[in-house]
């Protein structure tokens, strides 16, 4: 399978007018991204969408490969859901990686609101080389 990034991301494509727009920074021991949901990522009224949660664990996890130098693509993850997560509240989303073996990165992220864990998930990747995924 071969893997291109042509900048269309939905979670950090600059040129997808409906991404989510995230940019990513180096935290104390991966990396971090602050991201406020509103009426498009609505799940049950007022409330973020489980998929969109989601999605922001998984990209902030594979961005902590990308910090690296690498891609990755999601091989498995796993989303645990602490608390309801309310639109129009700043979130800060923070991943690292726990280990790797050969082309087998290990994850973990974590969402905060007002500094405590909203949601959390492990993930699994498997490292992209030259363009494919082996």
């Amino acid at each position: 399978m071969e893997i291109d990034y042509n900048h269309h991301c939905f979670g950090c494509g600059e040129l997808n007018s409906q991404s989510l727009k995230l940019k990513f920074l180096q935290g104390v021991d991966g990396v971090y991204t602050i991201f406020t949901p509103g009426d498009y990522h609505q799940g049950y009224p007022g409330i973020m969408h489980g998929g969109i949660t989601s999605t922001l664990l998984d990209e902030v996890m594979s961005n902590c490969i990308v910090a690296i130098g690498f891609r990755a693509v999601t091989a498995r993850l796993e989303v645990r859901f602490r608390q309801s997560i309310p639109l129009y509240r700043q979130l800060r989303i923070e991943g690292r990686i726990t280990g790797r073996k050969r082309r087998v990165v290990d994850t973990e992220g974590y969402i905060y609101l007002d500094g405590e864990i909203a949601a959390e998930a492990t993930a699994r990747f498997m490292i992209v080389q030259d363009g494919v995924l082996y």
